[in-house]
């Protein structure tokens, strides 16, 4: 019986009232009227060297206030930006990290590189003024394959780091996992492809900057998701000032995914355009400009082998993998391809388990977090190895991954390669889920769909993701409580929401633990201002870093309540009690609701007070441990073979969230992230040619999921409590898409599995798909294919894993 009133309800997101009634406050509703308009005018070459440069004609085009370019003497003083995570280079020296400039300078890299500025009254002002800056390009040849960007004949991104090659990361026993593999009775090796793809955020990325020339300080207004780093990087690094001289404001944030945590060059051109001018500047992406300019995200290169003994038990896993992080490290661009490796275990026991992560340079955009950053990724080596060896060994695909589980007894179980679990079910997840997507019923809806011609498929996926990290030393945060002198009550966070519904999540959370009502509580983020410290919103972290964070900020309320209760009452501290929303003394009837003490608060004045009015606190915390929400999800798939179209029939999901706050709000956070790992394999994918053009630039070449793309998914939830915090929760956000890749997959292939295909690569377009069915087609008839698509094979009879010793 849970000890909660709000906890643990599907209340109504409080945002709600005024993002739906067109009431919101995002970067370009700031705008005071008085502003310039800022463009920024891009390279149209993936690799080119700038001979020469000439602004003057744009400058004196009417209305135009400023035009900047990489050469100016201000912003050559500026410094460049950072990246948060260092790894080494292939001789063991840190990795070279090449100067990312807010405009460039001598060079371009990459098709969409800032290149010049245009200050003026209006934007189409100033991008009329941008077409009449004449440069003189020397296009260079440009190299954006990810597999192929170290190849001795491909062109050199920077000379600083030969064969394109960043850095080299490793993790686990190499020698033991070869070792493991050369005794396994059975191995298979799988090369892939994970394709590139764009955050496309409902809000594009805008920026509105000010300056305050009598106190020499900044205004940054833009759609983040942790203004705290921003003002860091931008103060520190960038505009070398002190962070008390920059005010970084976050307001509504139409969706970010990732894109939004890190700066960008727009940032501190708005700030610098302010100063220079005088007057406010803004800056909004248009779309067709984010799918050059934006960060893009995903994109590496795979070979996975497993080896498993003559029961099915896996044995060892290695992993080898380049990472495209484009032109310039983002800040944090070397964060998704290597920090969250200890997904490569799964829900799975692997003894040895072997990883190296090559990153390479590229003419492309830099790659930043995505949705899951790694987690989908490692989820997708593990799960479609196991369909892979169920296929061609002939197992079972659930007695394979049932025999291999691990089990709650085992809890907390130590994968032997980074991650130790510390709670899950994950035997019942998956029972769970075979009964929600009617597995046993799958071979009739086969059957039916076979009469109308059509193949069909389902697949089994269980995924498991690190939240709340890093999962050494999980990030701290900040969270102040205060009461007004009417009794209301205000929460002001450290984290950040894009579109989550935090406003009504904390305020579930605070009523909770200090006896209110959720409509007495107001929530606030999202300016430097009003706390020193703040983390942000990412990597699935904020219910479990803030609810940390606010129960010890309640903690210091409630004892602050109590002192002055006892001032009130004329007793001692020791014997006043709090319960439901209110302070008593013991052994007696009379009693002070909370509301009452926080007005009592700014009119007592008493020595144990300590001369301090009013009620509040503030506090910053981390969670003990990260955490690992988990589940299973069941995909069902129909398709077309004569016109490669796939039909999404049936999609369901069992998630273990730990305590789940507001079920409605989970079950759209499920729902959002298997729709864009929907995307991902059947629609999206940024592609360039060979001179480093993007052949994907606008949505009527990047196919984004619709709802008719998509059914109606089911969710339940598995509260499996984590050990690491009081409220037991593990958090949400991506726990949708970090299943979403390997499910698809596996359902579309076991549906092609009757014509000999083993594995077909992301993105599954009806084309690719059409072109798959008829080499298969033409492979069974003895007759050349289209083109080497598929890895024919025969299927072997399906055999139950024999049960466990």
């Amino acid at each position: 019986m849970t000890p909660y009133r709000f906890i643990g309800k599907s209340l109504p997101r409080s945002e709600d009232a005024r993002l739906l009634r067109g009431l919101g406050r995002y970067t370009a509703d700031l705008a005071a009227g008085d502003h310039c308009h800022l463009y920024v005018l891009r390279s149209p070459h993936a690799s080119a060297r700038i001979r020469n440069i000439d602004a003057g004609a744009a400058q004196r085009c009417s209305g135009v206030r400023l035009v900047l370019t990489g050469e100016d003497a201000e912003l050559a003083q500026l410094g460049s930006f950072s990246s948060r995570v260092k790894r080494t280079a292939p001789d063991g020296s840190p990795n070279f990290e090449p100067a990312y400039r807010v405009l460039t300078r001598g060079r371009a890299q990459f098709v969409g590189d800032a290149v010049a500025a245009v200050f003026a009254d209006s934007f189409d002002l100033a991008k009329d003024a941008a077409e009449r800056i004449a440069i003189d390009w020397e296009p260079l040849s440009a190299v954006t394959s990810t597999a192929r960007a170290t190849g001795s004949d491909m062109a050199q991104v920077w000379r600083e780091a030969p064969n394109n090659t960043c850095f080299t990361y490793e993790l686990g026993d190499r020698a033991r996992t070869a070792a493991a593999l050369a005794r396994a009775r059975y191995t298979l090796n799988l090369d892939y492809p994970i394709n590139r793809v764009l955050a496309a955020p409902l809000e594009t990325r805008a920026a509105y900057g000010s300056y305050d020339a009598g106190r020499g300080s900044f205004e940054l207004y833009a759609g983040l998701q942790n203004p705290h780093y921003i003002r860091e990087e931008l103060a520190e690094r960038v505009l070398r000032i002190d962070g008390n001289r920059l005010r970084v404001v976050s307001p509504d944030v139409g969706g970010a995914f990732g894109l939004k945590e890190a700066p960008f060059p727009e940032m501190v051109l708005a700030l610098v355009g302010a100063r220079r001018i005088g007057r406010p500047v803004l800056w909004v992406c248009e779309r067709s400009e984010s799918f050059i300019a934006d960060h893009h995200a995903r994109d590496s290169h795979t070979s996975a082998t497993l080896g498993l003994d003559a029961d099915g038990n896996f044995l060892a896993l290695k992993f080898e993998s380049i990472g495209n992080i484009g032109a310039y490290i983002s800040y944090n661009g070397l964060h998704s391809p290597t920090n969250n490796l200890g997904g490569l275990s799964g829900l799975y026991r692997t003894p040895h388990i072997h990883a190296q992560v090559t990153g390479v340079f590229t003419n492309t955009p830099p790659t930043s977090p995505y949705r899951g950053a790694g987690r989908p990724e490692a989820t997708y080596a593990i799960e479609r190895m196991i369909d892979l060896a169920s296929q061609r060994f002939g197992f079972d695909r659930v007695d394979l991954r049932r025999r291999n589980l691990i089990s709650p007894a085992q809890m907390p179980y130590a994968t032997g390669f980074v991650f130790t679990y510390d709670s899950g079910e994950f035997e019942k997840n998956m029972d769970d889920a075979l009964v929600l997507g009617d597995w046993a019923g799958f071979c009739e809806r086969r059957k039916c769909a076979a009469a109308l011609g059509k193949l069909c498929g389902i697949s089994l996926t269980n995924a498991i993701e690190l939240a709340a990290g890093p999962v050494t030393d999980p990030f701290s945060e900040s969270a102040e409580i205060s009461f007004d002198s009417t009794g209301g009550a205000t929460v002001t966070l450290g984290t950040h929401s894009q579109g989550q519904g935090h406003e009504i999540t904390f305020a579930q959370i605070v009523a909770d633990m200090l006896g209110l009502t959720p409509d007495d509580v107001q929530v606030r983020y999202g300016d430097t201002a009003l706390l020193p410290h703040g983390t942000g919103s990412f990597g699935s972290r904020s219910v479990v870093a803030a609810a940390v964070t606010l129960e010890r900020v309640s903690r210091k309320i409630i004892e602050r309540g109590k002192t002055i209760a006892a001032v009130h009452f004329e007793a001692t501290v020791a014997d006043i009690a709090f319960e439901s929303g209110g302070f008593s003394v013991a052994g007696t009837d009379r009693h002070v609701s909370l509301r009452q003490v926080a007005r009592l608060a700014h009119t007592l004045r008493h020595p144990d007070l300590d001369g301090e009015c009013g009620l509040s606190e503030r506090a910053m915390a981390a969670p003990a441990s990260a955490t690992f929400p988990n589940g299973c999800h069941v995909c069902e798939v129909e398709i077309d073979p004569d016109t490669g179209e796939c039909r999404i029939t049936r999609y369901c999901v069992i998630d273990d969230v730990g305590r789940v706050i507001n079920p409605m709000l989970v079950k759209g956070q499920v729902q959002g992230g298997v729709a864009q790992g929907v995307g991902q394999v059947l629609l999206e994918n940024i592609r360039f040619d060979d001179y480093g053009q993007l052949l994907s630039g606008s949505f009527m070449d990047y196919a984004m999921p619709r709802a008719t793309d998509l059914p109606d998914i089911e969710c339940r939830s598995n509260e499996v409590l984590a050990r690491g915090n009081s409220l037991g929760v593990k958090g949400a956000g991506e726990a949708g898409t970090v299943g979403a890749l390997a499910a698809v997959v596996n359902a579309v292939v076991d549906a092609l599995a009757p014509l000999g295909v083993e594995h077909v690569d992301m993105p599954i377009s009806a084309e690719s798909l059409w072109r798959v069915i008829e080499s298969a087609r033409a492979s069974a008839l003895g007759q050349p294919g289209f083109v080497a698509e598929i890895r024919p094979a025969p299927v072997a009879p399906r055999m139950p894993v024999p049960p466990a010793k």
